[in-house]
């Protein structure tokens, strides 16, 4: 913009052009909001998702190496460009090696932790389940016997009262209440 001719004015600030002027995304909202106005701008297009946590798919090493080079690829050589590039794949691959056996590793950990957890908790749930087995047979059994002893009860004043002719004989004192006879033994 050396001059104020029309020709050394950018053509987006001219005011006889026609075109848009860019928008510069200023924020990481605005990126976000651009992304999704041009994603919603052709809705039938097929959109591509990576999977979180994909390796990267390196191609394998190559089984016969034609230029074998040492470190000291000689300076200024044209051949050093090639060397470095070579041990950059070879360690990106040594790389997703060590991660992957990594990763695998703390997978068996974790499946060995979450079995382990698993034993534990079915043991303490089996022991709770004979716990509470053993408190409800002994409560069943518990009742039982009581229901047992009141009918032996029932079926002794019954047999004396049959004895005596009807007429029973009390310690303390007697209530009736609609036909039936409370003995209160609290003496």
């Amino acid at each position: 913009m050396s001059e104020p001719i029309p020709e050394s004015i950018p053509t987006s600030f001219d005011r006889r052009s026609h075109r848009p002027t860019k928008r510069r995304a200023l924020s990481p909202v605005s990126v976000h909001a651009a992304t999704l106005t041009a994603l919603f701008a052709k809705p039938d297009r097929e959109i591509h998702i990576p999977k979180p946590g994909a390796p990267k798919a390196l191609p394998p090493p190559p089984e016969i190496v034609a230029n074998v080079q040492g470190s000291s690829a000689g300076a200024g050589s044209g051949e050093f460009h090639v060397y470095k590039a070579a041990r950059r794949r070879e360690y990106e691959r040594i790389r997703l090696m060590e991660e992957e056996v990594k990763r695998e590793a703390e997978e068996k950990a974790f499946r060995e932790r979450a079995e382990e957890l698993k034993k534990r908790d079915a043991a303490k749930t089996e022991k709770n389940r004979r716990r509470r087995r053993k408190l409800r047979e002994g409560k069943a059994a518990a009742t039982a016997a009581s229901k047992d002893s009141e009918m032996f009860e029932i079926e002794k004043k019954g047999c004396d009262l049959e004895a005596t002719g009807g007429i029973a004989e009390v310690d303390g004192p007697v209530a009736e209440v609609n036909g039936l006879v409370v003995h209160d033994e609290d003496d």
